[in-house]
């Protein structure tokens, strides 16, 4: 690869700085990581209006950024399907469209095998990455951003390309901007203006991320008696039903399950629509963080320093007591399976719940985080 014994000075940029210039962003997954990622976007057409600014991203997360009004366009990367040889000239196909758009720079925040070798098939004039990428990525880059230090959260991470390229790290832009459309639609199919909403999310991608969902059923009672004036609405996905349904079972007039019933840009709306958001280390918790609303996230093997919820790490719940916590794994091979989420009783999250959200509380709604 031509960056292997290359590390061009950022000098080399400052002639384009006021150009218009064709950026490729390649973060395709996960829901999570492109969140924490959409800064590094926000701060370029900030910076720079001029610019086209494209996204490589996973198909099933797409929808996240159409119509997005900082981007020209989105690459799809296709795993699922490209992973076998018969769908390969798809893949070919989409890296010829890449070429064809003769990108200026590609920023590879991904940090894999993958995403760095697309970058370099793209033949952008300048590669950027992340020090400490895996799967020999690194070899693709023209330009390194150093390695963070242990606490930096990954919102921060990212962000550290944008000096390399003369840009200034600079807040005051809505992370995730309003899709009117979207939330007519949703309006029309469900009560999301008839009340005030505490959002629950009980799944995750890892079992052992998960709080067991008889203690959010448990939260459940609890804040439906503190808070008389509000409801419940339950987030997930298809494969995550049997909760939702276990959890509504405790009042169906006051709570909603929404598990498999939203699609993602929808998910977001419905979130924006929410006053305050108890959560497993899951997406839509980032979701939550980047719209600025409150959030009681529960942390079992993961780190909340450098994953959770942005610029609300202080309000995570995790039972640093146990000697395995966090593992960072996801798999549970302690004497007592899943203790640091089994033990975190609902007593404990409901009076933080109330701690970041009397039950007298007028918090104002937030409409997106704008730093």
């Amino acid at each position: 690869m031509s960056g292997l014994s290359v590390r061009r000075s950022n000098v080399s940029t400052q002639k384009r700085i006021n150009a218009s210039l064709k950026i490729l962003i390649l973060k395709p997954s996960s829901l999570g990581d492109v969140i924490h990622a959409l800064p590094v976007l926000r701060m370029l057409k900030q910076q720079l209006p001029a610019s086209e600014i494209y996204w490589w991203i996973d198909a099933g997360l797409a929808p996240l950024l159409q119509d997005d009004p900082d981007l020209s366009g989105v690459l799809i990367f296709d795993r699922k399907r490209w992973s076998g040889p018969v769908h390969w000239p798809e893949l070919w196909r989409s890296v010829m469209e890449a070429r064809q758009l003769s990108f200026d720079w590609a920023i590879d925040l991904q940090g894999l095998a993958r995403s760095g070798l697309f970058a370099w098939l793209s033949r952008s004039g300048v590669t950027i990455g992340l020090d400490g990428a895996r799967e020999g990525s690194s070899a693709a880059y023209d330009l390194v951003a150093p390695a963070p230090r242990e606490s930096l959260h990954a919102v921060d991470r990212y962000l550290e390309v944008l000096p390399l390229l003369n840009i200034p790290i600079r807040w005051g832009f809505e992370w995730l901007p309003r899709r009117k459309a979207v939330a007519a639609a949703i309006e029309a199919r469900f009560p999301v203006n008839a009340s005030k909403w505490i959002m629950l999310q009980p799944g995750a991608r890892w079992i052992n991320k998960r709080w067991p969902v008889e203690h959010f059923a448990s939260l459940a009672k609890q804040l439906l008696r503190a808070y008389p004036n509000q409801r419940i609405a339950i987030l997930g996905g298809r494969d995550e039903t049997e909760l939702g349904q276990k959890i509504q079972q405790v009042d169906t007039g006051r709570c909603l399950d929404l598990t498999g019933k939203l699609s993602l840009p929808e998910m977001v709306e419905w979130i924006r629509s929410s006053e305050l958001m108890v959560t497993n280390d899951t997406g839509p918790m980032h979701v939550a963080a980047a719209l600025g609303k409150p959030i009681v996230p529960l942390f079992g093997p993961t780190d909340p320093v450098r994953t959770g919820p942005y610029r609300q790490i202080g309000n995570a719940l995790q039972l640093r007591s146990l000697p395995c916590v966090p593992c960072m794994s996801s798999r549970c091979d302690y004497v007592k399976p899943f203790e640091c989420l089994k033990a975190l009783s609902p007593q404990v999250v409901f009076e933080k719940v109330r701690e970041i959200y009397p039950p007298t509380s007028s918090l104002p709604l937030f409409h997106g985080f704008i730093g």
